[in-house]
């Protein structure tokens, strides 16, 4: 039997998931990564239950939860801190998973990292592909250290702004969609053990998810140019902000000190139409479906693309020409709903109509409860 090789390009979730299931099937992987530590931007990540059905599936899920904090309820609070709701959470992955985990995003990307050398995956930090040429039966790569291989298969995992993406010829379209979030890491005060958010004030949402010693906290406000502020001067903004929001923000706002924890990010979003190929190059996660995270499911969508995309090649025995029309086929329309609703939710608090958010929820629910 002949033995396959991919290259995988890009270490955040849905490249090194790729990689993992790859290598799991008797694949030989190589994983290249950019940066030069295993490192992922931003402070924290909210995992639903379909993305967690993945992380067992890829054999992380006890580790992760271990690192991880676990939940399955959300409340809406008032500016004041008020609970006015308490939901339970669908348990999108299943009964026997909790409905979400919130983890620092850093863990997460360690803890896949790890499981890929368990299962062979050859991963190189501080390299990626700077020539592409995306053949019918191979792919030819050369290497930003000078290096050149031949690959059977090439997946994209590298981001919003992918590279893969633009040396394949494909314009995403990204766009704003009018919000800017705020988004600090700070020590978990004893009272939160569930996301809550809250809505009124200045901003379009307050929350914080728990992620095990620690929460994310993040402020929703309507997009501006930040990109000239000092590290204080986003502290100061973050802070005057959380002055609006009381009870368990109050305690928050007082672990506000270091401005090297606190980030600010543009809401962005795109889909690509299909097909999600080029010859032997397939793309995943970001790279193809970005969406606001206002239902919370684009690493969820992102860890679905590396079981679909690994799952109809691995059953194939090749990334044949039909193996990767049926990666996109099972899973646009899928993305599509999420990243339409996303976006349908945002659009709602930007105009500020109330929206029929919980039958929205609902069917981002139902969907996702099902296998992708």
């Amino acid at each position: 039997m002949t033995t396959r090789n991919a290259l995988v390009i890009g270490a955040g979730s849905a490249g090194t998931a790729t990689a993992i299931l790859l290598a799991e099937s008797g694949w030989e992987v190589d994983l290249v990564e950019i940066n030069p530590v295993v490192a992922a931007i931003g402070s924290g990540i909210t995992l639903q239950g379909n993305a967690l059905r993945v992380l067992r599936r890829l054999g992380v899920w006890e580790r992760a939860r271990e690192r991880g904090y676990a939940f399955d309820s959300l409340g809406l609070r008032a500016p004041g801190g008020e609970l006015q709701a308490e939901i339970d959470d669908v348990r999108t992955g299943g009964p026997d998973l909790p409905a979400t985990l919130g983890m620092y995003r850093p863990e997460l990307a360690r803890v896949l990292i790890e499981r890929a050398g368990e299962v062979g995956v050859r991963v190189h930090f501080g390299v990626s592909c700077a020539r592409l040429e995306a053949g019918d039966r191979q792919a030819a790569v050369t290497f930003t250290d000078g290096t050149a291989q031949r690959y059977d298969l090439v997946v994209g995992a590298d981001g919003v702004r992918s590279a893969t993406r633009e040396m394949l010829g494909i314009e995403a379209g990204t766009r704003g969609t009018g919000m800017g979030i705020w988004r600090a890491f700070v020590p978990r005060p004893d009272s939160v053990t569930r996301t809550d958010l809250y809505y009124g004030g200045p901003c379009y949402i307050a929350g914080y998810c728990p992620t095990g010693e620690n929460i994310y906290a993040y402020l929703v406000e309507r997009a501006q140019d930040r990109s000239g502020l000092s590290g204080q001067d986003s502290l100061r903004v973050m802070r005057d902000l959380a002055e609006n929001y009381h009870g368990t923000w109050d305690e928050i706002r007082r672990a506000l000190t270091d401005p090297g924890k606190v980030n600010y990010a543009h809401f962005e979003t795109h889909l690509l139409e299909k097909p999600w190929h080029r010859g032997r190059v397939a793309l995943v996660g970001d790279a193809v479906h970005v969406c606001p995270p206002t239902v919370a499911q684009g690493a969820a969508q992102a860890l679905e693309d590396a079981a679909v995309l690994a799952e109809e090649v691995i059953e194939e025995g090749d990334a044949t020409e039909s193996a990767l029309q049926a990666y996109a086929a099972r899973r646009f329309d899928r993305a599509k709903t999420v990243v339409d609703a996303s976006n349908q939710l945002g659009q709602w608090l930007l105009d500020g109509e109330p929206g029929d958010v919980p039958g929205l929820m609902a069917r981002v629910s139902e969907l996702v409860s099902q296998p992708a």
